[in-house]
């Protein structure tokens, strides 16, 4: 029997009730007590933490990533913090020089963002942009987002696009003045660019998965729900093979739950004719099948997600529908039919109007019981917060966002629709089931960065002084308790998994900072000096 005793701690328990001490058997929490007490339950072969008063959380959960993009995202060229189009050319053509050999058949990076340019135009960057990175090979930047992607001439030409060129739906090709394609793509038109590259190998995939995992762990995360199926260029199959064999192996030390991506009810009904009715997940609490991740809209930053208004900074465009709502109502019927959860990337208000209406027509009235949820879920008034609410709909919030967002929201669709988004208190308040992830790699999957943002509603630079929109701060117990217990509920693991009490798994961590009585600013920089997962030491900061 393997035991482990923290002892002359800060144990949060639930808002306003703390204890000092906690005893773990065999990765469950037994007894949480103080001291003395837990001390009496120990024997010789017991380890014993003293914590020294610091504090001690539950494992955070982060309920919506993309795990492996962000392994892959370690072994490409950063891009996330240039400030001008000529730096992102400086600095991807730097990282050729340096390797020639990883680069031989293309380059690929996500994380640029237009909107914090410093120098030069604040846009986009097209093909002739990229062509001075190369002529030769395939070069592809997307954005930060995802959802707009940009390509050099190279790409182009293998893919056989020609003046005029719109051959795909879900998404867009945007058109220089003669018709032929500026190497801008947005949503799936976007997706389509990644088959001239060849695709990362299975061992390629291991190693992103274990350098991400280390990363996240020294982080706080000891769960996660990540849409990897779907994002990864093996494919489907070969995915789950993969994450498979991670586990079987034992490397892997996180909780991991799948979110599952198609595009189409053929590769729906693939999926549940394979993985979804014959895959094996004998310890699911360690690695489990979770929902189908659906995508309905774009982004805020890249002016793609889909709203009921014309975007105010950028008239004409309502943003972009990623599947239509008859191919949506189709696969949602689908899943529902099948059993299983479905959580949908819907942004903007068209986007969340859309799915409340396709959640309803497969029975998400009132009870829900298959937890069908948004995932984003920003732009919102008080009238499709209170469907969500009726509808008992989960939302899956990336408060982390607000960083950015909190300077581009009211320039795109005004100040009064502003002051009900990112609505992250009145949600809690009337009682919607909420979560919190980062969407990582779209934002760093370091869970504190977002807990400051729900927190504060400020940007890294500490502005607006008192908050965006303010009534919408969270406590820090709230933001907590999104990221543990909301984030149980949302994988139906509430009833063993994201609290400190007897009979939930044992995950936890030791901070190196009282997240109850600092700054709310320092949250930010708030870190875990130990990561605990089912009992079993993980991480221990040096």
């Amino acid at each position: 029997m393997d035991s482990l005793a923290l002892i002359n701690g800060k144990v949060y328990i639930e808002k306003d009730k703390f204890a000092e001490a906690v005893y773990i058997e065999d990765g469950i929490i037994k007894v949480v007590g103080d001291s003395e007490e837990i001390l009496g339950k120990t024997d010789w072969d017991t380890e014993i933490i003293d914590c020294a008063g610091r504090t001690v959380i539950p494992g955070l959960n982060d309920s919506h990533m993309h795990m492996l993009m962000v392994g892959t995202g370690l072994m490409e060229v950063k891009t996330s913090d240039v400030t001008s189009i000529d730096e992102l050319v400086d600095r991807c053509k730097k990282y050729m020089e340096d390797n020639p050999e990883l680069c031989k058949n293309g380059l690929y990076s996500m994380g640029f963002n237009q909107d914090l340019f410093t120098e030069g135009e604040k846009r986009i960057p097209n093909r002739h942009d990229l062509d001075r990175i190369s002529t030769d090979i395939p070069v592809i930047m997307a954005r930060v987002c995802g959802h707009v992607t940009s390509c050099n001439t190279k790409v182009i030409e293998m893919l056989g696009l020609e003046k005029g060129a719109q051959p795909w739906d879900g998404g867009t090709v945007e058109l220089e003045e003669d018709g032929y394609p500026s190497g801008i793509f947005t949503e799936q038109c976007g997706e389509r660019l990644h088959q001239t590259i060849p695709p990362h190998t299975k061992e390629d995939i291991i190693k992103a998965f274990t350098k991400a995992q280390e990363y996240a762990i020294s982080r706080g995360l000891t769960s996660i729900q990540t849409n990897d199926v779907g994002q990864c260029e093996l494919g489907m199959d070969a995915t789950f093979a993969t994450i498979h064999e991670i586990y079987d192996r034992g490397m892997g030390k996180l909780r991991y739950r799948h979110q599952v991506c198609v595009s189409s009810p053929e590769e729906l009904q693939h999926f549940i004719d394979t993985e979804w009715k014959n895959g094996k997940y004998e310890d699911p609490r360690r690695l489990a099948l979770g929902p189908l991740k659906l995508f309905k809209d774009g982004s805020l930053g890249g002016r793609t997600a889909l709203l009921r208004h014309e975007y105010l900074d950028d008239p004409g465009n309502f943003g972009v529908e990623s599947i239509s709502d008859e191919c949506m109502d189709t696969m949602c019927k689908m899943a529902a039919d099948a059993g299983m959860q479905i959580i949908t990337h819907s942004i903007g208000d068209g986007a969340i109007e859309k799915m409340i209406n396709s959640y309803e027509k497969v029975g998400a009235t009132g009870v829900n019981p298959l937890r069908h949820a948004i995932v984003h879920c920003q732009i919102t008034d008080k009238e499709l917060l209170q469907r969500i609410k009726d509808d008992n709909i989960l939302i899956f919030y990336q408060p982390v966002f607000l960083d950015y967002d909190l300077h581009a929201v009211i320039p795109r669709v005004g100040r009064e629709l502003s002051s009900t988004s990112y609505a992250f208190k009145s949600a809690r308040d009337m009682g919607i089931h909420c979560s919190y992830g980062t969407d990582s790699p779209v934002e760093d999957c370091n869970p504190f960065h977002c807990i400051c943002h729900a927190v504060t509603r400020k940007d890294t630079n500490g502005e607006p002084y008192f908050g965006f929109f303010p009534a919408e701060c969270v406590s820090v117990e709230e933001a907590i308790d999104d990221y543990t217990i909301g984030s149980a509920y949302a994988e139906f693991a509430e009833n063993f998994k994201g609290r400190i009490k007897p009979g939930y798994l044992a995950d936890m961590l030791i901070l190196d900072t009282d997240i109850f009585s600092c700054d709310p600013l320092e949250i930010y920089d708030v870190l875990p000096d130990m990561t605990i997962i089912g009992g079993e030491l993980v991480y221990k900061k040096n």
